[in-house]
């Protein structure tokens, strides 16, 4: 077989794995339902401080702390998780009752981490 044609199979085979990864996603890639959110905590703040959802999205959330231990802490969730410089957590919940909700760090190990505090908006779905 000459090398054009199977140059042209691999890059069609690319095209369509590709066109398969992508199907069935909105916005930036995000399949309608579930979200994936990383939040960086570092000198006392949360990046981003809001997150927007609808109801019933399962958010699959990276903390990633930049310079101390911090926590991202839900009380009305009961999510309480704990990631370190270095040691990223990863963790899922399925945002299942509109509201907001203020999501903080629970840690005392610096006073600056009281202050922290960040915004859940869980919106009703339209259907």
């Amino acid at each position: 077989m000459a090398i054009g044609v199977l140059a042209r199979r691999a890059a069609a085979a690319g095209l369509l794995c590709a066109a398969a990864l992508g199907a069935g996603s909105i916005g930036s890639g995000q399949e309608q339902g579930r979200r994936e959110i990383t939040v960086v905590a570092k000198r006392y703040a949360f990046s981003p401080a809001r997150i927007e959802v609808a109801a019933n999205d399962v958010l699959r959330i990276t903390l990633v702390a930049e310079d101390i231990p911090h926590s991202f802490t839900i009380d009305e969730y009961r999510i309480a998780k704990r990631a370190a410089p270095g040691s990223p957590v990863t963790f899922e919940f399925r945002a299942d009752r509109p509201g907001r909700f203020t999501y903080y760090c629970s840690l005392t190990n610096d006073d600056g981490c009281r202050d922290m505090r960040g915004e859940l908006v869980v919106t009703s779905r339209i259907p």
